[in-house]
């Protein structure tokens, strides 16, 4: 017999289950719960997603954008090194950091006579082996007189490599100072080092030394040398 309020037989009776849905049809969801979102059709491309390296999609009106990634840490056991400007600031623009002339003359006295009085002792003892007239004094005084002036070379290389790579000499360590660049705050390296006492003994001492006493009056305290080289002299 039929159901009196179903005449067409469409609603399932009295304690028989609902009707199950056709092949390829979906279902029909229960009391209180989302229908699926929607699934493409057979042959239909599915929604793009982002390719790789490609930004994903922005936030919507509204919403706040994501956080900016923080700044990258400098590597472990490696100190981060300062700006530019920083660097510039802390030695040039703070003129308590910056040396003296009296300290600046103290150290490269101390280091002129490091290899000055070598030199002499040997120049002087060639010069009197050779005065002597003898055959083997002559040519032990002609080896003197060599031998001074690879000492005075190679004592101003050493000087040269000590101020390149450390900033100070022995003098500079003595006096407490030492030389950097104004650029970076660090050491000039050897190179460096040699085309400025170069520019020391050349250019700042070519016109009745008046290199060597500009720091007397200069805002940077700098000689014609530490111009050319773009250098500082400070207190260690």
């Amino acid at each position: 017999m039929g159901n009196p309020y179903d005449p067409y037989g469409q609603q399932p009776g009295y304690g028989q289950p609902p009707a199950q849905p056709g092949y390829g049809q979906p279902a029909q969801p229960g009391y209180g719960q989302q229908p699926p979102p929607p699934q493409p059709g057979y042959g239909q491309p599915a929604p793009p997603q982002p390719g790789y390296g490609q930004p994903a999609p922005q936030p919507g009106y509204g919403q706040p954008p994501a956080p900016p990634a923080p700044p990258a840490a400098p590597a472990y056991g490696q100190p981060a090194q300062p700006a530019y400007q920083e660097v510039h600031h802390h030695y040039y623009g703070s003129s308590g950091q910056l040396a003296t002339w009296g300290s600046r003359f103290a150290a490269y006295l101390i280091d002129y006579l490091i290899v000055i009085v070598p030199f002499g002792v040997l120049y002087i003892l060639g010069g009197v082996l050779g005065a002597s007239g003898s055959g083997g004094a002559a040519v032990l005084g002609v080896l003197f007189f060599l031998l001074a002036w690879v000492e005075f070379i190679a004592g101003a290389l050493w000087l040269a490599y000590q101020e390149g790579t450390t900033g100070q000499t022995i003098g500079k360590r003595q006096m407490g100072i030492k030389v950097i660049s104004a650029q970076t705050g660090q050491p000039i390296g050897f190179g460096w080092g040699i085309l400025r006492r170069l520019c020391h003994h050349t250019i700042d001492g070519a016109v009745c030394y008046l290199g060597f006493l500009w720091p007397l009056w200069d805002d940077k305290r700098q000689t014609f040398g530490d111009k050319i080289c773009n250098t500082y002299v400070v207190r260690a």
